[in-house]
């Protein structure tokens, strides 16, 4: 596999020279500084790519280019939006870059409620306490019928935790929740996420998919004619979040989106941890079924709690067997190898990471992406495949 580093850009307290000491070979990045809807002309990608490239590093992913709201609900300016959506994915396909990455989570993109929880191990990781969202959701923002959407036992827990939470400790959720964590797309306050949620009050599962279809139907067009891969991020959690649907949660979800746009430039990313909250994931068998869709993976691991909660654990020590995920991806690069096929490898990054050692003082710190946290773990990932694919090991399973 392609071993590759999440960059944001020359403000990134990770440098690329950073990137390369860790071992990466590519990055995996955005143009940051016009992140807001913004078009990204060709000159400006080069430019981009050029930095990357001097630094003695490809520029393997983009992830990702933000999808504003109207082409999310159908509503507002969705024909420009659209244009400029398009011509930025044309753009980056004619300078070169092979994979575009982006999600179509509404609203919210990735969300924790906690970002220095501290593991067992002594390092802070991020958290998602369903029950913090819940004392939030119902007790801080008090959405309509918040309520009704958790257990009787968390909301319960959640009205307990209210009345013991100070002024600093609800900012501090709320903050956590709502203002915006890295490579994002919305960062919000009370008020604007209240009027961000009544957006989509008209929106059920159905309309959001046929919105995400309707988009990806111009796109595999445009990524077609540049010989670009466009890769679907699944929802992060997959689940729910403030009532709102979300439609990349599932292989069901998968294979609906696969069935109604066919061509295969229309992929997916791998992602272990996303999909890993999920009792029912099975990375072998999402291999197995996806493995032509998938063209980038994010690999990081979870640890699921019984009541919905989870955490980040260390890459090797969660509740997805990675050395199976590590293992059917390496497959589908040899499937792909037999098969003749032009670019058979895939790009990883190791995926978050504790904050660990003297990252912990930091002041700047992007939550998730700290260096030594991720260098750890791509070293874990990078022994993993070096044993797979060692001589001495039995690798007839990854025959043709």
């Amino acid at each position: 596999m392609l071993q590759s580093w999440r960059w944001y850009g020359p403000s990134d307290p990770v440098t690329l020279d950073h990137v390369k000491q860790a071992g990466a070979t590519g990055v995996v990045s955005a143009l940051h500084h016009l992140y807001n809807y913004q078009r990204w002309s060709l000159d400006e990608i080069s430019s981009y790519k050029a930095k990357i490239n001097d630094a003695g590093l490809r520029w393997d992913v983009c992830e990702s280019i933000p999808i504003p709201t109207c082409l999310k609900t159908g509503v507002g300016p969705v024909e420009e939006a659209m244009d400029v959506w398009l011509g930025n994915l044309s753009n980056l396909g004619r300078a070169g870059v092979p994979v575009v990455c982006f999600n179509f989570m509404p609203v919210l993109d990735w969300t924790r409620t906690n970002l220095r929880w501290k593991a067992p191990a002594g390092g802070l990781a991020l958290r998602f306490d369903v029950v913090e969202m819940a004392c939030y959701d119902v007790h801080i923002l008090k959405r309509e019928g918040a309520e009704h959407d958790y257990d009787d036992a968390v909301c319960e827990a959640a009205a307990k935790m209210d009345h013991s939470l100070d002024e600093q400790e609800r900012l501090v959720l709320e903050t956590n929740l709502i203002a915006g964590l890295p490579g994002g797309e919305g960062r919000y306050t009370r008020e604007t996420l209240r009027q961000e949620l009544l957006a989509y009050a008209d929106i059920d599962a159905g309309r959001l998919r046929h919105n995400l279809l309707r988009l990806l139907d111009e796109a595999v067009k445009v990524a077609e004619k540049v010989e670009l891969k466009l890769v679907i991020h699944p929802d992060d959690p997959p689940h729910s979040l403030f009532g709102l649907p979300r439609v990349v949660s599932s292989q069901d979800d998968l294979r609906a989106i696969f069935d109604a746009v066919p061509s295969e430039n229309n992929g997916m990313v791998l992602c272990t941890g996303s999909f890993g909250v999920r009792s029912d994931f099975d990375p072998v068998a999402m291999v197995e079924q996806f493995g032509s869709r998938i063209h980038f993976a994010h690999l990081r691991n979870v640890k699921r709690e019984p009541n919905g909660s989870f955490f980040e654990s260390d890459h090797l020590d969660g509740s997805v067997n990675m050395v199976a995920a590590v293992s059917a991806l390496l497959k589908e690069e040899e499937r792909r190898r037999c098969a003749g096929e032009p670019f058979p490898e895939i790009a990883m990054r190791p995926d978050h990471g504790h904050l660990l050692i003297d990252d912990i003082e930091k002041q700047k710190i992007n939550p998730g992406y700290s260096c030594i946290g991720r260098l750890k773990g791509l070293a874990e990932l990078r022994g993993i495949m070096q044993a797979l694919q060692h001589p001495t090991v039995d690798v007839s399973r990854l025959a043709c």
